[in-house]
């Protein structure tokens, strides 16, 4: 579980590299700039611990489990490594407006809320899950650990967008 945490902390780190112009830059309709990568990576590790929060206070035991997806999610322990197209809606739209400092904040809050976790996840029920639409029913110790895998599934898409940045970049300097 310390992965999930210094994979949030090279993220941190890597803020520090971008202007907020680089930050905010998308070249292409449908692609998200750094700054949306960002704010969903946030915005959906949040939303996993609230999940595991809902497991921990659950009283009542599922005996359903996970969807074959969710099987092979876990099994891999990873997202397979495709684009994934989320469904249109405005939950669906990360923020361009945050600044560098804003994400940095947020990513600190991150990390806190996962150290807390940390330590309450061997106490968790492993019986008690909340439903996932695609994977099924996961558990606290299973919604972490997609924080990691989400986590580690963006840095493709990461190091793309940062390759389009370069090459923004490098054009700019030969006008």
């Amino acid at each position: 579980m310390l992965h999930s945490r210094s994979i949030i902390e090279q993220y941190k780190a890597d803020l520090g590299r971008y202007t907020p112009d680089q930050l905010r830059y998308i070249d292409e309709k449908g692609v998200w700039s750094l700054g949306q990568l960002y704010d969903h990576l946030i915005l959906t590790a949040l939303d996993y611990l609230e999940q595991a929060q809902r497991c921990a206070s659950a009283s009542a035991e599922q005996p359903e489990g996970k969807t074959a997806a969710g099987e092979q999610l876990f099994k891999n322990g990873a997202f397979p490594p495709i684009r994934i197209k989320l469904p249109d809606g405005p939950s669906n739209h990360p923020s361009n407006e945050r600044t560098i400092d804003e994400l940095v904040q947020e990513l600190d809050r991150l990390n806190g809320e996962m150290s807390e976790w940390e330590v309450k996840m061997s106490t968790i029920n492993p019986n008690c899950k909340v439903k996932h639409d695609g994977f099924g029913w996961l558990n606290a110790q299973e919604w972490f650990a997609m924080i990691e895998m989400h986590s580690r599934h963006h840095l493709r898409q990461k190091a793309e967008l940062e390759q389009r940045l370069s090459c923004r970049d490098r054009s700019d300097t030969r006008s």
